[in-house]
């Protein structure tokens, strides 16, 4: 299942308001650049908390010498697990560029569009990071950590016992919580969607709690019932981290829990996958670019997306054939895929199956790859 469109207008132009603000010294109103960038970011810009293949010398080319924005160029990622706003900040900071919240996309950003549906039932967020946090912040007041929620429940874990790590997550947001925590009642409460956030942590005891709640309506240990709604951030098989091979990824994740519902309960699971390649990520992807367009040159238009695209050519640079370079061929003109070899791709020549427009050692060498074809 996919969703045409994630961002409304009005959440598009509050973004923009505080990026006008973080530009205001950018250049006067002019001509919007003929052309964006979309990069992604683990195994392109950082791999394992460090930058990677010149990522810092490649972000700065984009900017003027007085640290304004000249290039428009969003963060197009299938990871997540933090809000947009300390996502741009923590990039910021490893990067030392100034980069806004509006030109960070993660795979949970889609699930704003989904407040007016679950705003005030209770619901579920699993993942690493902080995904009840995120879920709160878009607007959802009734929200619990997949921690959280298996502590209500004495049991619901067989093998706690064996376990000895702890997790604490700390919240900035925490009057909500608490309350929903005084007043909730897991007998009667039932939980209406879950919603994988990030890559969960532990799949054991998040894949038995995640049968319960799908098999039995949201009432884990009750009587089976419909099943509640069920959404994924991504659906990457695997992603390139640290270690030298890569991850398993949310993908395999949703495998693992389809294949162990659809045999205990004979009868399939139902969910929604967002993220890239499905093409409605990057047509998103092409609307944040014209906004941020739009706010460096001055202009505080809102952004019809019954319009004509006005880039000329829209580059993505990805390191996952799979992901990154079958989403922009997918997707069409204005897209040009750029392919790294820091990543997931690590091929002496273009992938077989998804071969991408260009193939380059790393994210510095496609930057001025796009400069120099773009005469700049």
């Amino acid at each position: 299942m996919r969703f045409r469109s994630f961002f409304r207008a009005s959440q598009i132009k509050a973004s923009s308001l505080l990026f006008r603000r973080l530009y205001s010294h950018s250049r006067p109103q002019g001509r919007r650049p003929s052309f964006g960038i979309a990069f992604d970011i683990d195994g392109v810009i950082i791999r394992g908390g460090d930058p990677i293949g010149g990522s810092p010398q490649a972000l700065s080319r984009l900017y003027a010498e007085d640290g304004s924005l000249k290039i428009p160029y969003i963060f197009l990622t299938n990871g997540g697990g933090v809000p947009e706003s300390k996502r741009a900040c923590e990039l910021s900071g490893l990067l030392g560029v100034q980069i806004s919240p509006l030109q960070v996309v993660l795979g949970h950003s889609p699930f704003r569009n989904l407040l007016s549906r679950f705003e005030n039932d209770l619901i579920v967020a699993v993942g690493k990071g902080e995904p009840a946090k995120v879920m709160l912040e878009y607007g959802f007041k009734k929200v619990l950590s997949i921690d959280d929620y298996a502590s209500f429940l004495k049991d619901i874990d067989p093998l706690s016992q064996y376990k000895s790590w702890r997790i604490n997550q700390i919240y900035e947001i925490t009057k909500n919580v608490d309350e929903l925590h005084s007043s909730l009642n897991v007998d009667s409460d039932a939980v209406k969607a879950t919603f994988i956030v990030s890559d969960p942590v532990d799949w054991g005891r998040d894949i038995q709690v995640l049968c319960d709640i799908l098999s039995c309506g949201g009432l884990p240990g009750k009587a089976k019932g419909h099943q509640p709604a069920l959404y994924f951030a991504s659906d990457d098989l695997q992603y390139q981290a640290a270690f030298p091979s890569e991850r398993l990824g949310m993908g395999a994740f949703r495998i693992a829990l389809e294949s162990i519902f659809n045999r205990v309960n004979n009868r399939p699971l139902h969910y929604t996958s967002f993220g890239k390649p499905n093409p409605f990520v990057f047509k998103n992807a092409e609307s944040v670019l014209m906004r941020v367009a739009s706010t460096i040159c001055g202009e505080l238009d809102i952004v019809d997306d019954t319009k004509e695209n006005q880039f000329r050519s829209i580059y993505m640079i990805g390191d996952n054939p799979i992901v990154d370079i079958d989403g922009a061929a997918e997707a069409g003109r204005p897209w040009f895929s750029i392919l790294t070899r820091t990543g997931v791709f690590k091929g002496r020549d273009n992938h077989q199956d998804y071969p991408a427009d260009l193939v380059v050692e790393n994210v510095q060498e496609a930057v001025e790859f796009i400069l120099k074809k773009e005469a700049l």
